[in-house]
């Protein structure tokens, strides 16, 4: 008998929704039957994450892997790079993290990887498990059920991530960090206690109720206590965490939150600084800084449509050494083209001390040259509405240079901006850069009266 599983929880880049509502031990007991039978695997690894549901999710999940016939390696309670650091280095057919990333505590998900952590997307994977719990097309439980081990990577994992700097070249910054009670609390003190920083701690208790505040420093209200102590301790910098710690986030000592444009600029000087002429991918959302950073220091800048699969799958076709998308997503060559929510706080630190400046220093020229809009969503009625909405903006900004990696992107001598669907909702994101502040804010109204005519 088919397992009837809410089709919305199988999104563009994982399976997410509330738990034990839209995803239980049910689905998750499907889903670990399925995975194990679309990548025909027979080892693969477990990890999870702080929320109260997911011992139970990963406990059923396990069990319809193992049901299948596969192994199982349980990694414990992990951050989800450590998961892909895990399934890469120790050569598993696969992994899954059981976490919902930065969602609010109510949820739960998986993000799932076949062999070299490479992920599995709603285009290639997802949508094919999905298929196949919906039409009873996974094949009946194997005559020998897989076994369990445990195994400990924390301190492997640690050793890896430090391998992306020189520690003794760090200066003793005053850093603020703050884990939002998620796998932050786990990884990060292992780092810092290596590093002469001084550093003030915040929501280091690993706490999947998430007692201070949500796990997803994006939206600002979730920065408060991070910006409130940056600016009190006049601190060099404060890095935070989303709930999985498969990413990072910047405030500068003036309590400024730093877009993920300007930071994957910083991170592309810091790798040409050590590797003259290496190759940067960087999105089609971003600032100019990023591809005139590449310029300055002899690199090759490559612009990549958005979405860790694309990403993963371009740097590995281009060799190229570091990728940054705006929404804080960095992934590195060396470590398995996955992407990684603490190499960004080491290289970060090393740069300042190169150069012997605070973040706010090393943004300063950036931000007298490159206005940025930020992402403005517009929710629409449906997805119908997209294809004439994107030819409205086609037919209205004719004039200027146009290409349609996703979505649709405009460029003009002083200004540029993308448009595009989102992957998960029904919204359409813009994003907008300008040479002033003054032509930025003109240029981004008259754009979103056009999307919301």
């Amino acid at each position: 008998m088919p397992v009837s599983l809410n089709p919305d929880i199988f999104k563009a880049y994982d399976v997410r929704g509330i738990y034990p509502d839209q995803i239980n031990e049910e689905a998750a007991r499907a889903i670990g039957r399925a995975f194990v039978a679309y990548l025909e695997a027979t080892r693969i690894a477990v990890g999870r994450d702080m929320r109260l549901s997911s011992p139970a999710i990963a406990a059923a999940f396990i069990d319809g892997a193992t049901s299948q016939g596969a192994d199982v390696v349980d990694y414990g309670m992990i951050a989800t790079d450590m998961l892909y650091f895990a399934a890469a280095r120790d050569q598993h057919d696969g992994g899954v993290q059981i976490t919902a990333s930065h969602n609010p505590k109510q949820y739960n998900g998986m993000k799932m990887v076949r062999r070299e952590a490479f992920p599995l997307s709603g285009e290639e994977g997802i949508s094919d498990i999905r298929e196949m719990i919906a039409a009873d097309g996974v094949p009946p439980p194997a005559a020998r059920r897989g076994e369990v081990t445990t195994k400990d990577t924390l301190a492997a994992y640690v050793d890896h991530v430090m391998g992306f700097i020189d520690p003794m070249v760090v200066k003793p910054f005053n850093v603020v960090l703050d884990a939002g009670s998620g796998m932050g609390g786990l990884v990060a003190p292992r780092l810092f206690d290596r590093l002469p920083c001084r550093t003030t701690r915040l929501c280091f208790e690993i706490d999947g109720r998430f007692p201070n505040h949500e796990a997803n420093p994006l939206i600002e209200e979730n920065r408060r206590h991070i910006v409130e102590a940056v600016v009190a301790q006049k601190a060099d910098i404060g890095i935070a965490w989303d709930g999985d710690a498969d990413r990072c986030f910047f405030i500068d000592g003036s309590g400024e939150f730093i877009s993920g444009d300007f930071v994957t600029a910083l991170l592309a000087e810091a790798f040409l600084l050590k590797h003259p002429g290496a190759t940067i991918i960087y999105d089609l959302r971003a600032s100019y800084a990023v591809r005139d950073v590449v310029a300055k220091y002899g690199g090759t800048s490559l612009m990549n449509r958005v979405g860790h699969a694309f990403f993963k799958r371009r740097m590995r076709e281009t060799n190229a050494i570091f990728g940054g998308e705006v929404t804080g997503h960095y992934y590195f060559r060396d470590n398995f083209y996955a992407d990684n929510g603490f190499i960004p706080a080491l290289l970060m630190l090393e740069l300042m001390s190169k150069k012997g400046q605070s973040l706010h220093q090393l943004l300063e020229p950036m931000r007298h040259r490159y206005f940025i809009s930020g992402e403005i969503n517009t929710k629409l009625a449906g997805m119908d509405a997209v294809p004439q909405k994107l030819d409205d903006i086609a037919a209205k900004y004719a004039d200027g240079h146009q290409y349609k990696l996703d979505g649709i992107s405009v460029e003009y001598p002083d200004w540029h901006f993308n448009v595009r669907p989102s992957n998960t909702e029904p919204l359409l994101r813009l994003n907008l850069e300008a040479t002033s502040r003054e032509k930025m804010e003109q240029m981004r109204d008259e754009v979103v009266k056009l999307i919301r005519a």
